[in-house]
Parts: C-alpha cells; sequence; structure tokens
C-alpha cells in the first residue's frame, strides 16, 4: 500500500500543546525585562492620546491576596486593550506606606518604648520590605508596568508635595481647628477615619436613669398644671453607662407627646408611647396624670443623678421611639449628635466635659471614678446609680457596635481638638466642598452605574473630615499656633513652602527636628509647633496632586486629572472619596474622569473568603499550579461588578476554557506552516467565498470586541472570544477547511486562500487574547509567520481585516443559513455513529429534501456542498420527494437522509468515492487525489 502521507499539507508548528504556564511565565517575564517592553511602549506612544488611569496605592503590609490579584489584572487589561486601541496608556503602580498598621507591626516586633525618631525610621524600612515582596508578585501576574519607578507616599518628593496640597487647601480656605467627637481607638491612640470603622456584635449593660426635676414649678406649668405634690423625674435609657458622668443635657423630640406619669412614690416623665413598655420592664404600675408635647419642656433642669450640676432639656428630631424611653441623655464629648445640639444651644468647647483620656482611663479628677478603665467602670457606675435610687432598670443586650479594623476593640465616640477640612466652610472664594464635591458627582461617569448614587449620599451628609492623627509614622501637619490665641501663623502658607523643601530632601524627619526659630527666628517663642500627622486617607487621597503633576507627571494637556480610577467597592467611602473632596478642594473639580468599582470575592457558595473556612485561594499558590493567564482569563469572564466567586473548581473550568483557545490558536498556528504572508498572501478578491467570510466574521467580531474593551466589560470579551474558537471557529469554519488545507496543491489558491484567511484570523485573535491571556499571547506572537516587532503590544489591533462588499452572493446571512443546515446534519450523522450505522461523517451520503428557497441557496455550493456538510456526497432533491423515514430538522423546509456509503475509501482524502481506484497509477485514491498530485489540481470557488 502507497504512503500518501508525503503528498498531504500535514499541519505542523512547533507552538507545544501544552501550555507549562507555571515554568514558562517566569520566563516571559524575564524575556518582558530584557527588551525594555514597558520602556518601548512609552516611545511608541509619545505622539499618542494620552489615557492616565491613576493606581490607587495597595498598603504596603503583608503578602498579596485574591482582592488585590483582581484589582491590578483589571487595571492590566485596561492598560493594554487601552495601548492596542492606540492610546498612550502608562501605569505607575503605587503604594500606601503611612499609618497605623505599619506602625503597630514595628511596636509589636520591637517594643513600645522606640523613640519617635527609631519608630519612624523602622517603619520606612519594614514599608520598603513590604514593598519589595509585594511588587514581586504583582508582577508575577503579568501586570506591565513602570516597576522600576513606581511611586510610595513614603519617598521624600511625595511627602513634600502632600504638605503642598495640604498648603493649597489651607490657602483656599477649607481647613479649620475644632473640638468635635471623633471616632477613637484606645489601642491606636489616635482618632480614625470612617474607612477604618468596621461594626461588630458587643454585649452592653443597658440602662433606665432617672433624672430629679431641678425645678418642680417649671415642669407643672409645662404640664399644664398648678403644682406637683411630689417629686417628678425624667427618665433616660442608654447601652453606655461610662458616658454618664459626662452627661450634661436631655434630649426630647419636640413634637413627641410625653406623659407624667404617677407611680406612687414619684411622678415619672416618659414618652407617651413608650410608658406600657417601661412600665412593664420597671415592674411598675402607674397612671398619666398630664400630658405635654416634647418643646414645652425645653430647657427645663434636671439633677445630674450623683454630681451637683444639672442637666437642660434641649429639643432634637434624632430622638426616636424605638427601645428605651423617648428621652436621650447628651454627653457633648462622645456623641456627634449630642455635639451639635449642645453648642446649637450655646455651649462652648471649654464647657465640654472630656474626663476620659485618650487611653480609655477617667482622669483622676473624676469624683468616684477617677483612674478607671471605662468599659471596667461601667458595673461601678450601675452600682452608683442604684446606691442612689437612680436606676430604674438594667439588663444586658447584644447590639452592632463599632470597632477598630485593625485591633477589632471596640471605639467611642470622643471630643479632640483636631484639624478637619470643612464640608460646609465657607472658602476664600467659590462653593463650599459639599457642594463642590456633589458637582464633581455628577461630572464623573460611574462603571457601575449605581456607584453615583452610592458616593453622592456618602458625601451628601458625611460630617467635617478629621485629618489629623496622634501618631509617629505619618506626614506631619506643618503648623505653628500661637501660644495664647491658638490661631495659625499669619505665614502659614508659606511656612509649609519652606517645610516642603526641607522635607523633600530629608523626608518627614526635616519637620520633627526642625527648630522652630529656623523658621521664625525671634517669634518662635510665642508659637508652638504642633506634632500631629496627617490621616493616611490624605496621603493617598492628595496623589493626584503630586503624583500626577509632581513625582510621575501623567496628565493631559487639560492638567493633572485622571481619566479613571478603578478600586474595589469599599473606596466609595475611602480612596475615591478622600480623592473627590482633595480634588475639589484643590482644583474644584474631581481628580478622575471616570469610577470603576468591582466587588470582592467570594467562594463559590458565596462566602467571604476566611481562613477559617478554608476558602481562601492564594494567587500564589495559582501561579504555581495553573498559571496567571488562568487566573487573568478567570477575573476576564466575571462580572466584577457584584461578588466575584472563585474558588479551585471554578478556576479549572477557566483551565478548560483556556485549553479551548489555546488548542485554537495552535491549530491556527499549525496550518500556517509553509506560509510566507510576503509572497503568499492573497487579496481578499481573490479568495475563496467560505474564507472571505471568516475573516468578514473576525472583522465584526473585532468590532465588537473594541467596544467591549473600551466599555470594560471583560466578561463579554471572554465569551465571544470563546465562542468564535468553539463555535464558528471550531464548530464549522476549521472543521470545512480541513480536507482543503491537508489534500490541496501546497501553493494552490484553494490552500492559499485559507491560509490567507487563518493568517488574517491569527493576527487579529492574538491581539484579541493580548489583555486577558497576556503570557500566552506574547508566545503565540513569537510563532506567528512574516516579520514582526518583539511584543504584540508594541501593535494596535489589526488593520488587515476585509469586510464583505455589500451585494456579496455568499454573504453573512447566506453562511448564517448554511450553518444551521450543517448543525442539523451533524446532529443526525451522530446518531447514525451511535447506532453503528455508519463509522464516521466521511462514510456517510447525505440527501437533503428542501423547499425552493434552501434549495437554491444550497445549490450554489455545487459540488462542493459535501465539503461543507464533511460528507462523502451530499444532494439536493426538492422537498415534496422526502421519503417517509426523512428526518425532519429544526430547519424550516428540510428534511434529509443519510446513508451509508457504498464506495470504497480514499487512502489519501479519506471520501468514499465511486473513482477509488480508476487511475492506474494510484489505484487507490480518488481521481480528486490523483489531480491534487500530479495534475493541475482541484479548483474551490466555495468552500
Amino acid at each position: 500500500m502507497t504512503d500518501y502521507k508525503a503528498t498531504l499539507n500535514l499541519p505542523d508548528t512547533a507552538f507545544p500543546m501544552k501550555a507549562g504556564l507555571p515554568q514558562r511565565e517566569p520566563q516571559t517575564l524575564q524575556r518582558w525585562d530584557s527588551i525594555g517592553l514597558y520602556q518601548k511602549l512609552r516611545e511608541i506612544g509619545k505622539d499618542r492620546p494620552k489615557f492616565v488611569l491613576h493606581d490607587g496605592p495597595p498598603y504596603a503590609n503583608g503578602s498579596i491576596h485574591i482582592g488585590h490579584a483582581v484589582n491590578k489584572i483589571l487595571k492590566d487589561m485596561i492598560i493594554r486593550s487601552k495601548t492596542l486601541a492606540g492610546f498612550d496608556a502608562p501605569y505607575v503602580p503605587g503604594w500606601d506606606c503611612h499609618g497605623l498598621p505599619i506602625e503597630h507591626k514595628v511596636e509589636v516586633t520591637h517594643g513600645k518604648n522606640l523613640g519617635a525618631d527609631k519608630t519612624r525610621e523602622l517603619c520606612r524600612a519594614y514599608a520598603s520590605e513590604q514593598i519589595e515582596g509585594q511588587k514581586a508578585e504583582f508582577i508575577r501576574l503579568g501586570v506591565l508596568g513602570d516597576w522600576a519607578n513606581p511611586y510610595k507616599t513614603m519617598n521624600f518628593t511625595n511627602e513634600a508635595g502632600e504638605i503642598r496640597a495640604l498648603a493649597e487647601m489651607v490657602k483656599n480656605g477649607f481647613v479649620f481647628k475644632g473640638l468635635k467627637p471623633v471616632n477613637w481607638c484606645f489601642d491606636c491612640g489616635s482618632a480614625l477615619a470612617e474607612a477604618e470603622v468596621e461594626y461588630q456584635d458587643k454585649k452592653s449593660d443597658t440602662i433606665d436613669v432617672a433624672f430629679n426635676v431641678a425645678d418642680q414649678q417649671s415642669l407643672a406649668d409645662a404640664f399644664g398644671l398648678p403644682g406637683l405634690d411630689k417629686t417628678a423625674a425624667i427618665v433616660i435609657w442608654t447601652t453606655t453607662a461610662w458616658t454618664i458622668p459626662a452627661n450634661q443635657a436631655l434630649n426630647v423630640h419636640p413634637d413627641f407627646t410625653y406623659a407624667l406619669v404617677d407611680v406612687g412614690d414619684r411622678l415619672l416623665i416618659l414618652a407617651k408611647e413608650l410608658v406600657e413598655a417601661c412600665l412593664s420592664r420597671y415592674g411598675l404600675t402607674g397612671n398619666t396624670i398630664a400630658t405635654a408635647k416634647g418643646s414645652a419642656l425645653e430647657n427645663i433642669h434636671f439633677q445630674h443623678p450623683f454630681y451637683h450640676r444639672t442637666s437642660p432639656v434641649y429639643l432634637a428630631e434624632y430622638v426616636e421611639l424605638g427601645a428605651g424611653t423617648g428621652v436621650v441623655h447628651s454627653a457633648p464629648a462622645y456623641g456627634e449628635d449630642d455635639f451639635v445640639t449642645c453648642k446649637k444651644y450655646g455651649m462652648v468647647n471649654d464647657e465640654i466635659l472630656n474626663p476620659v483620656q485618650s487611653n480609655g482611663v477617667y482622669v483622676d479628677s473624676l469624683e468616684f471614678f477617677g483612674g478607671q478603665f471605662i468599659w471596667k467602670a461601667n458595673p461601678n457606675i450601675i452600682a452608683k446609680l442604684a446606691e442612689v435610687g437612680a436606676l430604674m432598670n438594667t439588663e444586658t443586650i447584644s447590639h452592632s457596635y463599632m470597632h477598630c479594623w485593625r485591633h477589632k476593640t471596640p471605639l467611642i465616640y470622643r471630643a479632640t481638638a483636631q484639624w478637619f477640612v470643612g464640608m460646609d466652610k465657607q472658602p476664600a472664594e467659590g462653593a463650599t466642598l459639599r457642594n463642590r464635591a456633589v458637582k464633581a458627582i455628577e461630572e464623573t461617569k460611574f462603571v457601575p452605574a449605581w456607584g453615583q448614587a452610592r458616593l453622592h449620599s456618602m458625601i451628601a451628609n458625611r460630617p467635617d473630615w478629621c485629618i489629623s492623627r496622634q501618631r509617629n509614622w505619618g506626614v506631619p501637619i506643618p503648623f505653628f499656633l500661637h501660644k495664647e490665641s491658638g490661631e495659625l501663623h499669619p505665614r502659614t502658607v508659606e511656612l509649609m513652602e519652606e517645610v516642603a523643601k526641607r522635607v523633600e530632601v530629608e523626608g518627614i524627619e526635616a519637620w520633627f527636628k526642625l527648630d522652630a526659630t529656623e523658621l521664625l527666628g525671634a517669634e518662635a517663642a510665642q508659637y508652638d509647633k504642633i506634632s500631629d500627622t496627617l490621616d493616611v486617607w490624605f496621603d493617598s487621597g492628595t496623589t493626584h496632586w503630586h503624583v500626577l503633576r509632581g513625582s510621575h507627571p501623567m496628565g493631559h494637556e487639560t492638567g493633572p486629572r485622571a481619566d479613571l480610577y478603578l478600586e474595589g467597592s469599599d473606596q466609595h467611602r475611602g480612596w475615591f472619596h478622600s480623592s473627590l473632596l482633595t480634588g475639589c478642594a484643590i482644583d474644584n473639580h474631581a481628580p478622575y474622569r471616570e469610577l470603576l468599582t468591582h466587588g470582592f470575592t467570594v467562594d463559590e457558595n458565596g462566602r467571604k473568603m476566611s481562613k477559617s473556612l478554608g476558602n481562601v485561594i492564594a494567587p500564589q499558590k495559582v501561579n504555581d499550579t495553573l498559571g496567571a493567564d488562568i487566573m487573568r482569563l478567570w477575573v476576564s469572564a466575571t462580572d466584577y461588578s457584584g461578588e466575584m466567586a472563585v474558588s479551585d473548581t471554578i478556576l479549572q473550568r477557566s483551565a478548560d476554557a483556556y485549553r479551548r483557545i489555546r488548542n485554537t490558536a495552535r491549530f491556527l498556528l499549525s496550518n500556517l506552516s509553509g506560509f510566507n504572508p510576503a509572497t503568499d498572501l492573497l487579496p481578499a478578491d481573490e479568495m475563496i467565498a467560505l474564507d472571505r467570510w471568516a475573516v468578514d466574521r473576525a472583522l465584526l467580531l473585532q468590532r465588537e470586541l473594541e467596544e467591549h474593551y473600551s466599555e470594560y466589560r471583560f466578561w463579554n470579551v471572554y465569551s465571544k472570544v470563546h465562542n468564535f474558537c468553539v463555535q464558528e471557529l471550531g464548530g464549522f469554519y476549521l472543521d470545512i477547511i480541513k480536507d482543503r488545507q491537508y489534500t490541496t496543491g501546497a501553493n494552490s489558491t484553494a490552500r492559499r486562500s485559507c491560509q490567507t484567511a487563518l493568517y488574517h484570523i491569527s493576527e487579529a485573535l492574538v491581539r484579541w487574547i493580548a489583555p486577558i491571556l497576556a503570557f500566552t499571547a506574547d508566545e503565540l506572537w513569537q510563532y506567528l509567520p512574516g516579520e514582526r516587532n518583539e511584543s504584540v503590544m508594541l501593535n494596535t489591533w489589526y488593520q488587515g481585516l476585509t469586510e464583505l462588499p455589500e451585494g456579496f452572493e455568499l454573504g453573512r446571512e447566506y453562511w448564517e443559513g448554511v450553518m444551521a443546515v450543517k448543525t442539523a446534519v451533524n446532529k443526525e450523522l451522530e446518531n447514525q455513529r451511535a447506532a453503528k450505522a455508519i463509522g464516521g461523517n466521511l462514510q456517510a451520503e447525505v440527501t437533503l429534501y428542501a423547499d425552493e428557497a434552501v434549495s437554491t441557496d444550497l445549490a450554489k455550493l455545487g459540488n462542493e456542498l459535501r465539503f461543507v456538510l464533511i460528507t462523502s456526497k451530499a444532494s439536493v432533491a426538492p422537498f415534496v420527494d422526502a421519503p417517509a423515514d426523512a428526518v425532519v430538522t429544526e430547519v424550516a423546509g428540510l428534511k434529509l437522509k443519510v446513508v451509508k456509503s457504498g464506495y470504497t475509501k480514499c487512502a489519501r482524502c479519506w471520501h468514499f468515492r465511486d473513482d477509488v481506484g480508476v487511475n492506474a497509477e494510484h489505484p487507490e485514491i480518488c481521481g480528486r487525489c490523483v489531480d491534487n498530485i500530479s495534475g493541475a489540481g482541484e479548483v474551490r470557488h466555495y468552500a
């Protein structure tokens, strides 16, 4: 038997079938580094329009987790797709370096008795070490960026830039000093930002406390009575017994009705709706003798339960009729609402009682409880209330309470003298910061759209921003305050610039070692140099000011305004928020044009990632077992607008999808063997109809993909590329062309037309997947035929795809119809194979019984219909001639019948044909194969 294998154009490529990503990806990273890929991108992009994605800096502490990986991969996919779209899209990664977590880590490692200078030195070293570790892990994900020159908030130039940003806000009139309750952590010893607060369940002792009236006649008048014949008391309910020593007022709602209830030995004032519940709780019975609106009780004084002072009634609309008595006890030092109400009624800062120190211990001078830690003092306070007869009831409840996100310990509101950015403070000129920020939100595009309403509500309702902290490891607030007046030095902005110049050279240490006389001269004796540091959210929130226009200028001609900020959904109250406020305070607009928000990762059951649950997916492990491209493919396939489910099973599904895409790419490459685009590429009008359709289909898909990439809809890119590989290519086009590709003459139009299409599709496909499968696309690029540059990323979307001309006979709709027919035939062929009626498709002969419209279409293919259906014979007959056993298909006007061929199998093309053996020189092959071997070669027109 003659071996005809040498006469076939069999596929051949060195592109490996097995990806080996964990081993191959690090080699690719080395190659990118050796060719200076990022720098080359900057060179070719210098005359392109700019696209700026400003990196939200991760905190320089600990190894990266799956959430970090999602964030960086999303950013990288955007940067790569924008580059391919013809933009200059730099990516400068950044790190958030100051703040309590690092300082806490240093204290745990080295002890708490370090000097401030030594603490800063160790913090800087620790942050540097953490950055190097995280940097290596981010690079391993395939993220292209300026890794040799990232921005760090602890870089001297950035520390100086932050001071200059603060100076701009001071100059514009947004910064002020004030006494206000702020979130306070005893373990941190500092105020916390809203984003540093989390809520956990906490057990607390509730107390109902009676405050005896100090002016019985005023109370009688309020209730419309001539007088009172027994002691009257107003009752409050609270879960914070430790605040009772700081009580200075009582709040009632002006519109609620309050009842004066006779319980025998005294009269109690309670909200009318809560009388029954309260008396039941106290184990008392009583009757209401009078009622009054809350507004009638205003400014009536009541005696503090155990201190010799009175508490006036102030009206407040935040009082509710839920749990409690309808009366709220007010300690202005320890509650935002309390503070605002007391200030509204004329209480000045010096009058506000604040006996709790920064460590949670009462001042020694506090009568009864001095020197006690507040949580431990609770039972003692309750006992004191019982002793003086003021305790009506106490019980223990579990409720949601604010905790420090680092120490997981309960927080309190605590009034401290802090520096604030005023939301409603009238600036030197223009609108208030709140109004500016609301307007900026309306001008910003949000992805997904719901983010706009979320951020808007946060800005609309947020209090002033407390920007000061009492720590060592942070950018200083370089203010000098007059010792007598407490006012800022009149040359503050000028002095801040002098400090910034020093910090630019020596870092933040320059401020802490600065002698005031160096800047103030003789007047230094009149001023205090403060030691407060800036909230770490101010660090990252001002990077648009000193990174984009300073250390890493990436702005547009219109200014250093980023096109996009991209972070997790928690950053509406974090980086998006602080950046918005500083941008509006300094530049009167948001520092971004668009905000993209992604969700958090959960396991396949929707549970949060937790070591205790054992459902954590470590990106490092995925890199080492499956490869970073599998993780990137999972990110692209997931709708990031909500929670992003990930597990080993889900990643394995991504690996399966990856193999289908890789195998498709390998098939394309292997069938480009011997193809030189410089000499073998055919013009579109010389290509066979099916090949022209395939290129046209790729062009239509590319237009869709470009749109999806521009809208950051990566899951659409993934699904359409995957479907194209599996359906249009694998399930239709590539299946059909195998015969033509393998059996026709090596240099025939039939084969070169096919290879031309495969080349165009390959050139497009490698770019389509480049933003997602960064490593695989780069690998594929090296195997494509023809002259090419060093990386797919040094190119733009492929422009060689051609569109079918209008009116083309075998156009898009035509091939859609043919695909439907082929699907119907394939279904019946599978049934016949399962029934063992035929061994394979080529052993089948199919007759299509079609109506006139379908017959007309199929007839256009002539004898080439069999190549489309991949059967040895295919014929068309009138629909009315269909025999009773013809199969009814899902295609309207089509039935079909499959029979086993009775002819001999061609040893070369495997078709069963009646002309096998006709040629004496080649008795084992069909006439077509004889012609392809020794004759002029067959001519294909359509398929």
